[in-house]
């Protein structure tokens, strides 16, 4: 199973842009990444600049507007995530508890929708992804 492991810091939605984390919290994550790797469970891990780097594209009345970020109505913004393969929730709870976070992060666990949890009229209507994901993940290398 697939579980994404996302990484929720507190004040992050405020963050001026080119915001950076100390070399010591780096530090830390990348022996905990490292972990990760080593148990044969991390497929793949990215941190991400603040929102106030970003842009939100919302649909109002089936036309596209874009607001550049910062977002003064978030409360909590991602700042990065881990994908993981494990065999259960418990084990990517497990996983999460492990990680050095400090007092202003929490880390939400979502499990990944896979294809065969879809019932057969999903599946036929989303023909060719598996196809797509991988020409994606190429891409991405």
């Amino acid at each position: 199973m697939r579980f994404m492991m996302l990484m929720i810091p507190k004040g992050y939605e405020s963050a001026k842009p080119g915001a950076m984390p100390s070399a010591e919290a780096v530090a830390a994550m990348m022996k905990y990444n490292e972990e990760l790797q080593k148990a044969g469970v991390l497929v793949g891990l990215d941190g991400l600049h603040p929102p106030s780097m970003g842009a939100r594209v919302s649909f109002v009345g089936g036309k596209a507007k874009v607001t550049d970020g910062p977002f003064i109505e978030a409360k909590e913004v991602l700042g990065g995530y881990w994908m993981i393969n494990v065999t259960s929730k418990e084990e990517a709870v497990a996983w999460a508890m492990r990680c050095p976070a400090s007092e202003n992060e929490v880390i939400e666990i979502r499990q990944v929708q896979e294809m065969e949890d879809f019932p057969e009229d999903v599946q036929k209507a989303a023909e060719g992804f598996s196809e797509m994901r991988a020409a994606a993940k190429n891409r991405g290398k």
